[in-house]
């Protein structure tokens, strides 16, 4: 993980997420709901233990803001947003900035990914980056399904069907397929 200064646990449409950031004002991680927020707020404390809770200077307000509108359904690829990749390694970064790059609403198979970053039959390699993937949903792992479009893994609270929750909310498709939930 990297070096968080603050973190702050916030409501959104599917639980109360985390957010923590570095000195430079970058993310430092996010987080998708625990259970509750008592257990959100407990997993940020344990990922970041030298980060104090506190408001996110304005910012990180605005991407506090920005990721509650994804989750209640407004399309906002959050692309713009600088993220601590630090502590990532290189094979991680390059998975992230694949699926960064798939739009809400749009999904792409591990397989695919693999393909994208140069390293065809690396579907499993990029479903263990994905699973250890520190900025949910920031970068969209949700995105990414399993061969046959299968929902595959998901490492938040709740498994796949939070993944295919969120997948819902953004009314996502298969290329000029209807979408999954039509």
């Amino acid at each position: 993980m990297a070096a968080a200064t603050g973190f702050c646990v916030f409501d959104t449409a599917i639980g109360a997420c985390g957010l923590a950031w570095n000195a430079d004002g970058k993310v430092a991680g996010s987080l998708l709901p625990e259970a509750n927020e008592y257990k959100t707020r407990n997993r940020m404390r344990r990922h970041y233990p030298e980060a104090a809770e506190h408001e996110p200077p304005p910012g990180l307000q605005e991407v506090v803001r920005r990721v509650r509108n994804l989750l209640d359904g407004q399309a906002d690829p959050l692309l713009d947003v600088a993220l601590d990749m630090s502590n990532v390694p290189p094979f991680n970064q390059r998975v992230y900035e694949v699926t960064r790059a798939i739009p809400p609403g749009r999904t792409l198979t591990y397989g695919e990914v693999a393909a994208q970053i140069g390293e065809p039959g690396a579907a499993r390699a990029v479903g263990q980056a994905l699973g250890h993937n520190p900025f949910a949903p920031i970068v969209p792992c949700h995105r990414v399904l399993a061969a046959g479009q299968a929902g595959g893994g998901f490492s938040a609270e709740g498994g796949v069907a939070t993944k295919l929750r969120m997948l819902q909310i953004e009314r996502a498709r298969f290329g000029n397929e209807p979408g999954l939930f039509d």
